[in-house]
């Protein structure tokens, strides 16, 4: 099956306008599926059965996944199917039978504003490092945009003097704004941390690593987890802490909503509701630690 998983690839990429991403978690989990079935002795669509592919999502939870993986692995699965079938490569898309197991769904971590101004601040210095930390954290929070699209953002994707960002996700587009404290961090980075960085080599991407090339999400994710640990933050933090801390502060604060959606690049709506919903939480967590007559409350049981 591995022509036609890679045909569905690119037809997830060129008609679908998928995301580099989503293409990559479709094509391994189909890989890893087609590997299980390659081992029966399976080695075409069109002979597995619903069965069989019951027996695939078995043979996930016995290894340990956890439901949200498996429930991707499904829809990965549903998506090659349907796929096939719609190039005649088999009579019946048999993975709609398919039930994906039922997740439940956790509140992403947040920031509270003081613990994002203290995580912010702690790249320090003027070292090429510390320059590009920390145009790379005030981006990522003054942008709300991915890790991936952080890492993948290139010099001519960015205009200092009208303090915006051109993210591109697969075939989208979307202009984001950032303020004058992101575009400080940027212009002493591209300034006086960048080439340093490059060793005197020529590059397009905005953030490098220490040895000229390209940042990983990786190298990404222990920086901002060794910052995390000098600001004192004890909570999880990933790089996607940022971004929803990003929502969450400007739903908070008034922000339109429909505004904050196409900054995200959420295709639905009901997506961003969820920021409102952790907004309203954490203004009723506020106002009971910090009300007189709350904490009086509190203090009594």
């Amino acid at each position: 099956m591995t022509e036609e998983i890679l045909g569905f690839i690119q037809y997830m990429k060129e008609v679908r306008k998928t995301s580099e991403n989503t293409s990559v978690s479709y094509e391994r989990d189909l890989r890893k599926m087609n590997q299980y079935f390659a081992d029966q002795g399976i080695e075409k669509a069109d002979q597995i059965t619903i069965t069989g592919l019951n027996s695939y999502i078995l043979f996930l939870e016995k290894q340990g996944r956890k439901p949200a993986t498996i429930s991707r692995n499904i829809a990965s699965l549903k998506a090659f199917f349907q796929y096939l079938l719609k190039v005649g490569r088999i009579k019946q898309n048999i993975a709609e039978e398919l039930k994906a197991p039922r997740v439940e769904k956790k509140a992403p971590a947040i920031l509270t504003e003081d613990e994002t101004l203290r995580l912010l601040a702690q790249a320090k210095g003027d070292s090429p490092k510390s320059l590009r930390d920390r145009a790379m954290m005030e981006l990522l929070y003054a942008t709300g945009i991915r890790v991936s699209e952080l890492i993948s953002l290139k010099i001519s994707d960015v205009n200092l003097q009208m303090e915006y960002i051109n993210c591109k996700d697969g075939a989208r587009e979307r202009i984001i704004p950032f303020g004058s404290v992101a575009a400080q961090a940027l212009e002493m980075y591209l300034h006086k941390g960048r080439q340093a960085l490059l060793s005197g080599e020529g590059g397009d991407f905005l953030f490098t690593n220490c040895s000229g090339q390209a940042m990983s999400r990786q190298g990404f994710w222990k920086l901002i987890k060794a910052y995390g640990k000098k600001a004192g933050i004890t909570g999880e933090l990933t790089p996607h802490t940022l971004r929803h801390s990003f929502a969450v502060h400007l739903v908070s604060n008034g922000a339109d909503l429909h505004s904050v959606q196409e900054m995200l690049g959420h295709a639905d709506i009901s997506t961003t509701q969820m920021y409102v919903q952790m907004g309203q939480k954490r203004i009723r967590e506020v106002y009971t630690k910090a009300h007189p007559r709350e904490r009086e409350a509190l203090i009594g049981k």
